[in-house]
């Protein structure tokens, strides 16, 4: 790779990092305020987690969507923006079923290895595995997007 394709590539990994924190702020947020209503409403912790994780996903998603597309990825000719999403919801999916298993059983490891930090501190364990999760899907995101929706 040249000095100016590194030096491309670097600078939109860093534009990538922008949209993606800004997204996980949002996707955080929610994932933490909706497990946290399930759970006051009897929920379980690993299940609430799972709840909250597809509401943050659904709402961050269409912000990532539109700020991907305008600050990170260089658009296909060959693709109607239509199409665009389509294809970026369906890695995104896959990119939350990665999330949601992570985050599941990633709250049943913890609960069985430090149930008492599980049972008195939910919402600490929620955060920690969400931040996990997130650095694992980060990454497929960038590379699947990089791969199918951007301009060769």
């Amino acid at each position: 790779m040249d000095a100016e394709k590194k030096k491309n590539l670097i600078a939109q990994i860093l534009k990538f990092g922008v949209v993606g924190g800004l997204s996980f702020v949002i996707d955080f947020i929610i994932t933490l305020i909706v497990s946290y209503i399930c759970r006051v409403f009897g929920m379980d912790v690993a299940t609430a987690a799972t709840v909250g994780g597809l509401f943050g996903f659904c709402i961050s998603l269409v912000f990532n969507y539109l700020m991907s597309m305008k600050f990170v990825f260089e658009r296909r000719d060959d693709l109607d923006r239509k199409k665009e999403f389509a294809i970026f919801a369906f890695l995104s999916l896959i990119g939350l079923g990665i999330n949601e298993l992570i985050l599941y059983f990633g709250v049943i490891v913890c609960d069985s290895t430090v149930p008492q930090l599980v049972e008195e501190y939910p919402s600490y364990v929620t955060a920690f595995v969400k931040m996990v999760a997130t650095g694992v899907v980060m990454v497929y995101n960038f590379i699947s997007r990089k791969m199918t929706l951007e301009k060769k």
